[in-house]
């Protein structure tokens, strides 16, 4: 799959105009850092996770973003409803498997919301992805023990049973879409040591799914951005501290011309 500057800086100029809602189901350790990076692309993020008020939200969202970082019993009913009104609204639902192989309890819910409805993104690391089709996956934490590309075969079988795009980030972040893998060589060394990136990384994907009905390529653009923008703020980070920071500035400032000078991408 071709991925191109051109769409990755038109995706960017449609979500600025169209500011689609991103209902986010997130942990509580990133969801002021998803809504900030969410609002420097342009995007409108709502965090809301009450059962009660779920589908509301679902019902003027763009995309809806699971993401499991800090699970709760009490949050999984409001997951599944959020899922499920989703698909009846036809909108793009992207999980975030966090942690999954850590602990049975993670895995397990997973995998319940997978077949709660068809999920249109799954994003992980390698170890969570392996998790999700593999009772002997071991997650570190939520960090993986394996290299992206060690998950091509489960990030396959995943989409064969779920029609789903999976994404597998690392050094290296994999799109794998039927037979199509793209390879998005974007990031820094830096982006490791700032909790909640991947987190960030899932929420973007909803936004330019939100805007992009190929959802492949809108995933392979929001990785993309990901790691351009990442390149950008390690330039004037001597931390992690001030990479935070400037990471949802460089976002906020993206231009066309960073896009078409750094992109590495290929498919």
């Amino acid at each position: 799959m071709q991925v191109t500057a051109s769409q990755i800086w038109s995706a960017i100029e449609a979500i600025r105009k169209q500011a689609p809602v991103i209902h986010n189901i997130t942990n509580f350790v990133v969801m002021n850092n998803t809504a900030n990076a969410l609002l420097a692309l342009g995007a409108s993020p709502v965090m809301a996770h009450a059962e009660e008020e779920v589908e509301e939200m679902v019902a003027i969202a763009g995309a809806l973003v699971i993401n499991i970082g800090t699970l709760s019993r009490y949050w999984v009913p409001s997951m599944r409803r959020a899922v499920q009104h989703a698909h009846q609204r036809k909108i793009p639902i992207v999980l975030d498997p966090v942690g999954a192989g850590a602990t049975v309890y993670r895995t397990r819910t997973s995998r319940e919301l997978l077949g709660t409805a068809p999920i249109t993104i799954i994003r992980g690391n390698a170890s969570e992805i392996m998790a999700l089709v593999n009772s002997e996956g071991k997650t570190k934490g939520v960090d993986s023990s394996a290299l992206s590309a060690d998950a091509l075969d489960a990030a396959r079988r995943l989409h064969d049973t779920y029609g789903s795009v999976v994404c597998v980030s690392g050094a290296t972040d994999y799109i794998l879409s039927g037979a199509d893998v793209t390879k998005v060589l974007n990031g820094h060394i830096l982006m490791t040591k700032v909790t909640g990136l991947g987190c960030t990384a899932s929420a973007l994907c909803g936004a330019f799914a939100a805007v992009n009905g190929n959802f492949a390529q809108a995933t392979a653009e929001a990785m993309a951005v990901m790691g351009i923008a990442g390149e950008m703020s390690a330039m004037n980070s001597p931390g992690p501290g001030s990479m935070q920071v400037n990471f949802l500035d460089a976002l906020y400032r993206l231009s066309e011309e960073n896009i078409n000078k750094l992109l590495r991408i290929e498919g």
